[in-house]
């Protein structure tokens, strides 16, 4: 699990980027698999959620986040494709630490991420931890869950009421270190003052409804208070699951006036 961060300000040109993390056990498991990760030098926030049992999950999430670290401080130049390849190399490294340990078969993790390029972010996602644009007062989903709910069941025509207590509502159609074959959600997001941005595990959007996440969102708190609530809310709600949040915050260092935000997804296969 990563180590909580208090609030402190990335400076990117005209903007400043305020960061809080936080990730708790939930009420029901006492191991915690998910991880997050602020590299504020390097621009780089995310949240990963691993799978496998016992220690399996807690490796595969820490080692797939601190590869993309790793990735993103090497290679130095930002673009769109960075965070896809630095993915990619998670999943090398997840597939072959557990190929070397049998106690590590089958883990695996989720990887949402946020990587700051100046007047704008690249946001890329793999499996179901979402990210979130909160622009205006109204709240976003901005990624696409790879799961089969998303890919299948939604397609088969299946209704809402019977995918939330389908047999196969839990199962992911994609994550890190489980094929060498990876699909890679990509979106690039313009920075707008004001605007907040929430990366975080199905511990949260999973027991949490939108809704009540907006509200939250829409409260004239800290980060760190958001932050908070938002866990509180999950445990509420019985926390099944581990669950951990990621906010930003974009604060302009001169009067500017709010801008749409323009979004644009791609899909990058590795």
């Amino acid at each position: 699990m990563g180590t909580t961060v208090y609030p402190f300000w990335h400076i990117i040109k005209k903007f400043m980027l305020e960061a809080f993390g936080l990730s708790d056990p939930g009420c029901v498991r006492s191991n915690n698999e998910d991880y997050y990760l602020l590299a504020p030098s390097l621009g780089l926030f995310l949240v990963a959620d691993g799978m496998g049992g016992a220690a399996a999950g807690e490796c595969a999430s820490q080692l797939a986040a601190e590869t993309v670290g790793e990735y993103v401080w090497r290679m130095g130049k930002y673009d769109i494709n960075l965070l896809p390849t630095a993915f990619a190399e998670a999943n090398r490294r997840v597939l072959e630490e557990a190929s070397r340990d049998s106690a590590l078969d089958g883990m695996g993790t989720t990887l949402v991420a946020v990587l700051d390029a100046g007047h704008e972010v690249y946001i890329a996602s793999v499996g179901d931890s979402r990210a979130y644009i909160f622009h205006e007062n109204i709240l976003t989903s901005l990624t696409e869950d790879q799961t089969w709910v998303q890919e299948v069941g939604r397609k088969l025509g299946i209704e809402e009421s019977q995918l939330k207590v389908h047999p196969m509502r839990h199962v992911l159609t994609m994550a890190i270190g489980v094929s060498d074959q990876l699909r890679v959600h990509t979106y690039r997001v313009e920075l707008a003052p004001g605007m907040q941005i929430l990366l975080c595990s199905d511990g949260l959007h999973g027991v949490v409804p939108d809704e009540q996440i907006e509200r939250i969102f829409q409260a004239e708190n800290a980060l760190e208070d958001k932050g908070k609530t938002l866990i509180e809310a999950a445990k509420a709600a019985g926390g099944p699951d581990n669950v951990t949040a990621v906010l930003l915050r974009v604060v302009s260092t001169e009067e500017a006036p709010l801008a749409p935000a323009e979004i644009v997804q791609s899909e990058t296969p590795q």
